[in-house]
């Protein structure tokens, strides 16, 4: 059966301020609005294989939130590690605006470990949950090892944290390095910002790495996206080439808008649309049908709270709040 490796980082949220008379929720967050997102969004027979490690103190909870996902692959389970899981206080000031303090000490990945493990795989998508999922030089191995797709959300990558755990925004170093190590990549329009001004130069510099699609999401405007020249569909093998504009080949940009919805809740918009449109690139489907379908989950999941039961919302199965 084709099989897609999630990173990521589990993460038990703290959440203040949602919305106005809300006591503080505690919660799964991180990649679990991922799992939940890819679990809706896969075809039949394709399996989710979770290369995510969990704090000892959160492993059980953990392995009872992945009992409920129907592509979790047999016999698949996250790796315990013997430290603290990641925790995250967030407390909303806006409706999509956030300040986050970080605890937790779980390891990232070094290519010893992960090289093993994505041998059988015929795709990837990475989510830098807590931005300490792997570094540079395991991302660079990674990419020499590893010729299928993968699709990267570069999220906390562009988070610094401050000696209280407060994570604050901050350019990427080396991010042509970064872009060069992964086909698809998503950040969202403040990280976007962190790395240049000019929308245009970023792209030109992301296709140059060889990147075939990059999405920028603007919360409740959708998504903006530019596709390499002739990209329409991600190839079983990747093509390491950088994409070049030659006759009657052209870059492609535009906005795609989401569905309107009453926002109620939006953690995890990012996570979910990213999940989304990974699974549906991998599992075949143009970049425009994968954008709209992700926009579509992204918008269900503003209209529900947490990440559990969230795969059955988005199938559109009705579930207790």
């Amino acid at each position: 059966m084709p099989r897609i490796g999630v990173v990521g980082s589990m993460v038990w949220d703290v959440i203040h301020g949602r919305s106005p008379g809300e006591s503080q929720v505690e919660e799964w967050g991180g990649i679990a609005y991922a799992l939940a997102a890819m679990d809706a969004s896969l075809p039949e027979g394709w399996e989710i294989v979770p290369l995510i490690k969990v704090g000892q103190d959160r492993a059980r909870a953990a392995a009872e939130f992945a009992q409920g996902l129907r592509h979790w692959a047999p016999g698949a389970r996250f790796i315990e590690v013997p430290a603290l899981n990641n925790a995250v206080h967030l407390r909303y000031d806006q409706a999509e605006r956030r300040c986050e303090r970080m605890a937790g000490g779980v390891p990232g990945w070094t290519w010893p470990e992960l090289g093993p493990m994505v041998r059988d795989l015929d795709g990837l998508y990475v989510n830098f949950i807590s931005g300490y999922e792997m570094c540079l030089g395991t991302a660079q191995a990674l990419r020499a090892g590893f010729q299928r797709p993968i699709y990267a959300d570069l999220h906390s990558l562009f988070f610094g944290m401050r000696h209280d755990g407060i994570r604050t925004l901050r350019p990427l170093p080396d991010a042509p390095s970064w872009f060069g190590c992964f086909d698809v990549l998503q950040m969202n329009e403040d990280e976007m910002r962190q790395i240049s001004d000019d929308p245009l130069a970023l792209s030109v510099d992301a296709l140059a790495a060889g990147v075939k699609l990059l999405n920028v999401t603007l919360g409740s405007r959708g998504v903006a996206y530019v596709a390499a020249p002739g990209f329409e569909r991600l190839p079983a093998t990747r093509d390491p080439r950088p994409a070049t504009a030659g006759i009657g080949s052209t870059i492609k940009t535009a906005r795609l808008a989401p569905p309107s919805v009453e926002m109620l809740d939006p953690t995890g918009c990012g996570d979910v649309f990213g999940a989304a449109c990974a699974a549906r690139l991998l599992a075949g489907d143009t970049f425009e049908e994968a954008l709209t379908h992700a926009n579509r989950m992204g918008a269900r999941n503003a209209a529900f709270r947490g990440a559990g039961a969230l795969n059955a919302h988005l199938r559109g199965e009705l579930v207790h709040a």
